[in-house]
């Protein structure tokens, strides 16, 4: 824990946490500024077909282009990436609230979402290549926990900062537009900091198609990510599990949205924006939870069994939902929280120790893909059995099975989730394995 502390004094792993904080805290304010906006705004009106398609506006485009565009992070330098994509990002949160604040159509805004949305997502890609250049391998777990933690906490930060600014503003298309500009000045904050970063600082140290043009980068980008990722199997293992995941978090996503605009869970829950956030919230406690237990899992059992201890958590957690009462949802939220980030940072780890940095910035946008792709053809098949009411027993069963079947494939597949063969390490760097 020392040594923790001593690195979380280092200029510049302190920076790259505060631009991972802003930019997280832009992606809350606007990702709850939006769904507000379109899922509880007496204006408009969605039914499940219509919310699986706005996830799918939102993250389809980018989860094609994803991997392609990852070549950036490993053919230009980092630092500019995080600065100039962050820049990007506010001028579209900007567009979003105009086109949100004129009453223009669910398309035209979600349209102008998508380019606030790919932007967030190569900049987290941008940040998670960064990390090991400011942090050193034997507490690369406890740093992406810390990391992870502060800034989901910032997630919901931001999204508190625009539940306030819609009390302020006023729910319909007026005062949602005035909402989503909260996420802008947080991308700008986010940028100013990326600036203060040396050229290179971040990486690549050694550019993929240096020499060439980012034309040819780019169009090399999904098979050098894709590539990188088939000949590391502890990486291919684990977006396996992160994929089982968000399968599964599509399904609760879903059947939430719907849920609570149609059914009262008990007085501690109630309805619609307040029953959404406390639900939201207690998967945030999960993650904050397993932040903290997932280093020591990871020392005591190694990835393999932190991986599928999480993931039968997961399956006991969605068995919980079929009470529908609120104690019990809140408490499969949280747990369904600890599951899924603490899958989520064994990936990282793996991503950040296993694959070369040449590399690693198209292996996290294929990450991406992965995650939305996946979690958007989720809530599609979701959309098409899932009943007015929201509340469904079979993706419940079906929900948890996978679990189950996910964690036991993963025990099966031996030693290749603990990634590849290292020399013999002091206990503390362990952690990094």
């Amino acid at each position: 824990m020392n040594s923790l502390r001593s690195v979380m004094h280092a200029p510049g792993l302190m920076r790259l946490l505060s631009v991972r904080l802003l930019s997280q805290m832009s992606d809350g304010a606007f990702q709850a500024a939006l769904a507000f906006s379109i899922l509880f705004n007496p204006d408009r009106h969605t039914d499940p077909m219509a919310i699986a398609g706005g996830f799918a506006v939102l993250l389809l485009p980018y989860s094609l282009l994803g991997p392609f565009a990852g070549a950036l992070l490993d053919h230009w330098d980092r630092r500019r990436v995080l600065l100039w994509v962050n820049l990007l990002r506010a001028v579209a949160v900007i567009l979003v609230a105009v086109a949100m604040g004129t009453n223009s159509p669910d398309f035209v805004v979600l349209l102008c979402a998508l380019l606030v949305t790919g932007c967030s997502r190569l900049v987290a890609s941008g940040l998670s290549a960064s990390l090991p250049h400011v942090a050193p391998p034997r507490l690369i777990v406890e740093i992406n926990s810390v990391f992870t933690t502060v800034g989901a906490g910032m997630l919901a930060v931001g999204a508190g900062v625009s539940a306030v600014l819609r009390v302020i503003f006023g729910a319909d298309n007026g005062g949602s537009g005035a909402t989503l500009l909260a996420g802008a000045v947080f991308a700008v904050g986010a940028a100013l900091i990326a600036a203060s970063f040396r050229t290179r600082e971040l990486g690549p140290d050694r550019p993929d198609g240096e020499g060439h043009t980012i034309g040819y980068a780019v169009v090399r980008g999904l098979a050098h990510g894709v590539r990188a990722v088939a000949n590391v199997p502890s990486v291919a293992i684990v977006l396996g599990a992160l994929g089982t995941h968000r399968l599964i978090f599509g399904f609760n996503t879903l059947m939430f949205l719907l849920l609570v605009r149609h059914t009262e869970l008990g007085d501690s829950l109630g309805a619609d924006v307040r029953a959404i956030t406390l639900i939201g919230t207690s998967v945030a406690i999960g993650a904050f939870v397993a932040a903290g237990t997932t280093p020591v899992l990871v020392r005591m059992a190694g990835r393999r069994g932190t991986i599928t201890s999480a993931l039968a958590l997961g399956a006991v957690a969605e068995f919980m939902l079929l009470t529908n009462k609120a104690a019990p949802v809140l408490i499969a939220a949280v747990l369904i929280g600890i599951a899924g980030q603490t899958v989520k940072l064994c990936g990282d780890v793996a991503m950040q120790c296993d694959i070369d940095d040449s590399f690693r910035g198209q292996v996290f946008a294929v990450q991406d893909a992965v995650f939305n792709t996946v979690f958007v053809a989720a809530i599609f098949l979701a959309a098409t059995v899932i009943p007015p009411t929201g509340f469904s027993v079979p993706l419940i069963i079906v929900g948890s099975a996978l679990y189950a079947l996910a964690g036991w494939a993963i025990w099966g597949s031996g030693e290749h989730v603990e990634g590849p063969a290292q020399p013999e390490l002091h206990p503390i760097e362990v952690l990094s394995r």
